[in-house]
């Protein structure tokens, strides 16, 4: 009744669906929540809250005025963007039920990245200043972090899963060769060069080792080897010096060097890549291709990049002097604030790559401009270049803790530097191949020019044009001294039965449950079928290890089933068997028991009858609904049959024998066992092929390696291709398990081991099998 009475008429709690009002009901909690919050909140900052010693009161206005204003943006932000989501996204309506709409960009959210999580907790700050303790201050940064939190665990996968599927898959039009390269190719060695590579060349495979981040980092690489090292002298020879004014200047003069290379001389290097591939011609001069030039390119940019971090970060230990009394004048706030500021920068550097990539990361538009395409998502959908301030906000983050008037004018110098190379060397470069391609306005311009009143809008077109304006003398005077800058419990439960052997001519007992009475296991049954494999050779198993006797093949015919290839079993049970019966795939290995089943299906099972069980996935397994057995046979006993299918995450992905057993009332009393059956992959037949015709041998492993790659990716059309050439679907990305099974496969038949991203990276069975002929070579 409480609900109906805040809603429009037409609402009636019995007829709603029930989704729609589980949220209903999770909005008033939610309120209350947030209600109980924001009220313990202000009452902390209220006890918390004084004047500090020697405050003059032009001080005191000032931290109040900045903190209502705070508080004010805060509460205009929160309303803006209410506005636009409404009241159903407000309280994460679609995590309930979807309605017909797209994510929506407009108003504040054209200002800043997810405004409900970052500018919009500004009050936070403002009621520290207001309150002016640093209680506050760092319950509010706690608070704060909390919101971003729940940001990246919770709402960041939702959205990405809700509004953002993986594209379909791409089909194949003709049977020939397509003479497109896929877009995901932009990092592959020499594709990238039409004239110096081969058709066959083109096809080549995408690489996925890549060099930023500590997931990648491999110490077989040159690069890594050296990013490394490199960094461990440099802390070496700052712990073990004094910190006296000859070492500091030195350390300084150090990372100053290190500072210039890194904008000015990669920045010359790419200046004259950009005007007439001066660093791929050199590298071709010499017999190299395109792709070890970028290569090269790639590491000389990361050792150069850790390197002045690393001279940098240096630099500021021997500058710092920790403070005798962390309580005395703004010394604690300028360590927040700065440490804030190296956040803001470690943010701004993992949006950047996770919007460009590799490839954007190590500009490699100046390298392969053909492939080069814009991106505006993530931070770029609200800033044209968020290098521009954000990429140096951890300088002067440092500069802020240390207080010093060296690491001052460093920070001033690399603002200086940066400005230069997005003015003289990137814009350029952006211009000369994106053309009118490039965007005008970012979000936030766009925001703030509409936000702006008529006036001021007559005086500026747009707050681009304000920054240029603003930073041209600085330009100027760059321009005017350039040439002195040149140079990363699964839990098994066992239910064990009492066995009791009290004298010889006892029986054996398991004891079972009541509701078992009058249920005969011999008049359950279970039979399976599914796609046989190939033959594998007699040395598999008879290896001439054995006695004699042994060395002959016995009349054994374990039914064996191709890997990953559905399974269906065709079950019997009397007709007054349990409706929450079920059938559970397992290991031969795991259960000592033939009566009662000691580990958990762990998801590979499905139900003999549908509707018994709330779980969602669990009816689609059945295929052939319950029946009555139509049989010449005389029983006593009327008995049904039906059958039911394991495919995908019900099947074990492993090679080994199992079984299927039937379990009574949704127990794990096991009232019949399947005939054992083998899951095998059989190894590729290279006898029967010619190594040398490497057309004939890719063919042949094409030929192999399609039926496998399609029963890894459960047979799904709009997932698994049906020819050689075409591409994955877009789940094989987002999901490692395809790549797993694939992998494993390949390990299993070529005897060559790769790593998962590799079958994302190749995205065809293709490419896959000339990787494979490709290590069959070097191997």
């Amino acid at each position: 009744n409480e609900l109906e009475t805040k809603i429009p008429e037409d609402y009636e709690f019995e007829k709603a669906p029930i989704e729609y009002n589980t949220w209903l009901v999770f909005r008033r909690v939610v309120d209350l929540i947030l209600m109980c919050d924001f009220v313990s909140y202000c009452l902390f900052a209220i006890v918390c809250g004084h004047t500090p010693e020697g405050e003059n009161s032009l001080i005191g206005f000032s931290r109040w005025a900045v903190g209502i204003a705070l508080i004010g943006f805060n509460l205009w932000v929160k309303l803006d963007a209410h506005r636009v989501v409404k009241d159903f996204a407000w309280y994460w309506g679609d995590f309930f039920y979807l309605i017909d709409q797209d994510l929506t960009f407009d108003g504040v959210f054209e200002m800043a990245p997810h405004p409900m999580y970052s500018i919009g907790y500004a009050g936070y700050y403002g009621i520290s200043m207001m309150a002016a303790s640093y209680e506050v201050l760092f319950i509010s940064i706690l608070a704060h972090l909390a919101q971003f939190a729940f940001l990246v665990i919770v709402e960041n996968p939702h959205i990405e899963k809700t509004y953002n599927p993986p594209p379909p898959r791409k089909r194949t039009v003709s049977g020939g060769q397509s003479d497109a390269i896929p877009a995901d190719m932009k990092s592959l060695e020499g594709a990238f060069d039409q004239q110096t590579l081969t058709p066959a060349q083109k096809d080549e495979p995408a690489p996925v080792h890549n060099l930023v981040g500590l997931s990648n980092l491999d110490l077989f690489r040159v690069p890594d080897f050296a990013v490394i090292l490199m960094p461990f002298y440099v802390a070496v020879l700052t712990l073990v010096t004094p910190s006296t004014a000859v070492w500091q200047a030195a350390f300084v003069f150090h990372a100053l060097a290190w500072r210039v290379w890194y904008h000015l001389g990669l920045g010359l290097i790419l200046d004259q890549q950009s005007k007439n591939k001066m660093w791929t011609r050199h590298f071709l001069k010499f017999g190299e291709s395109a792709g070890e030039a970028w290569r090269q390119w790639k590491g000389l940019h990361h050792i150069s990049m850790i390197m002045c971090n690393t001279a940098f970060v240096a630099a500021c230990w021997k500058m710092y002097s920790p403070p005798e009394d962390w309580a005395y004048g703004l010394v604690l706030l300028k360590h927040v604030l700065g440490a804030s500021l190296v956040a803001l920068q470690l943010w701004t550097a993992f949006s950047v790559y996770d919007s460009l990539g590799e490839f954007g990361w190590f500009c490699g538009d100046f390298f392969f401009d053909q492939q080069a395409k814009l991106t505006y998502k993530s931070i770029y959908r609200f800033l044209n270049n968020p290098d521009r301030f954000f990429g140096t906000a951890a300088v002067w983050g440092a500069a802020l803790i240390t207080w010093s008037r060296s690491i001052f004018l460093m920070a001033l110098f690399t603002q200086i530097l940066t400005v230069y190379y997005i003015s003289y060397i990137e814009r350029p470069h952006m211009q000369k191949i994106y053309g009118r391609s490039l965007r005008q306005e970012a979000g936030l311009t766009k925001f703030i020019k509409k936000s702006l009143p008529p006036p001021v809008k007559g005086w500026q077109e747009s707050v681009d044009k304000v920054l240029d304006d603003t930073s041209q003398f600085v330009e100027d005077f760059i321009d005017t001294a350039r040439p002195k800058f040149a140079a990363g419990v699964k839990t098994i439960v066992r239910d064990t039965s009492a066995l009791f052997n009290m004298a010889p001519a006892r029986l054996t007992i398991t004891r079972i449950a009541p509701d078992l009475e009058g249920h005969d296991p011999k008049l359950y049954s279970l039979s399976v079928q599914g796609t046989p494999v190939n033959n594998a050779p007699i040395v598999e198993k008879y290896t001439g290890k054995e006695s004699l006797t042994g060395r002959f093949p016995k009349p054994v015919k374990t039914m064996a089933f191709e890997y990953g290839a559905p399974l269906r079993v065709k079950w019997r049970a009397p007709a007054n068997h349990s409706k929450k019966d079920w059938i559970g795939l397992y290991m031969v290995t795991d259960n000592r028991s033939r009566e009662t089943t000691e580990v958990s299906s762990l998801g590979r099972w499905a139900p003999t009858n549908a509707g018994s069980y709330d779980a969602l996935t669990a009816d689609v397994s059945i295929v052939v609904e319950e029946h009555p057995v139509t049989s010449t046979e005389i029983t006593e006993t009327d008995l049904v049959e039906g059958e039911v299918v394991f495919e995908g995450d019900k099947l074990w992905w492993t090679q080994g024998v199992f079984e299927f057993r039937y379990h009574h009332n949704g127990h794990h009393h096991a009232l019949t066992i399947s005939e054992p059956f083998e899951i095998r992959i059989s190894k590729f037949d290279e006898e029967d092929v010619d190594l040398g015709a490497k057309g004939l041998y890719e063919q042949a492993v094409e030929a192999s390696l399609l039926p496998i790659v399609q029963n890894c990716l459960d047979r799904d059309p709009d997932i698994a291709p049906n020819q050689p050439e075409e591409p994955f679907g877009g789940h094989v990305e987002r999901d490692t398990k395809y790549a797993k099974r694939i992998v494993y496969a390949i390990r299993e038949m070529f005897g060559i081991e790769f790593a998962p991203p590799v079958v994302a990276a190749d995205g065809s069975v293709r490419k896959l099998a000339w990787r494979i002929c490709n290590a069959k070579e070097v191997l």
